[in-house]
């Protein structure tokens, strides 16, 4: 392995969850979301020589998994309607009360436009007003006015 697989891998390992976490956000499906973070791996490798390090490499990551979760469901809203195939059991279903509440918060989010959804995720990553704003391409301010506005959009859900 050179030096740039090294780097890569070690910062894939690193913020691995936070690509699962924005790409489970754009899909309710096991298998899509699994597509998405594989092909966010793929996009990441393929901008990696021209990552300038001018930003913090999560931010980097977000920016990345974002606009990958974004087309993917542009395209998907571009083919036709399909049938996915189905199993009479889910071997991931839960039904305690954390799962419920989990489950309740992952509907309403998917609810709203998919910046406001990018925002909130990187809100419950604990992301500053600031990176957030880097990712989004807006200012913190304005990070702040539409947290406000989405977080009263969940309430009322």
């Amino acid at each position: 392995m050179d030096n740039n697989e090294i780097e890569f891998t070690r910062l894939v390992r690193e913020n691995k969850s936070t690509i699962y976490t924005v790409c489970y956000m754009f899909s309710n499906d096991e298998d899509e979301v699994n597509d998405l973070f594989q092909d966010t791996l793929v996009n990441l490798w393929k901008g990696f020589a021209s990552f300038r390090k001018e930003s913090k490499a999560s931010t980097w990551i977000y920016r990345v998994a974002m606009n990958t979760c974004i087309s993917a469901d542009r395209k998907k809203k571009r083919r036709k309607d399909t049938t996915p195939l189905t199993m009479d059991m889910n071997l991931y279903e839960d039904t305690d009360t954390d799962t419920k509440q989990v489950q309740m918060l992952h509907k309403r989010i998917n609810k709203l436009g998919m910046i406001d959804r990018a925002i909130i995720l990187m809100w419950l990553e604990n992301m500053s007003y600031d990176e957030i704003g880097a990712v989004v391409g807006i200012s913190a301010q304005n990070v702040g006015v539409k947290l406000y506005r989405i977080k009263e959009e969940l309430k009322n859900g």
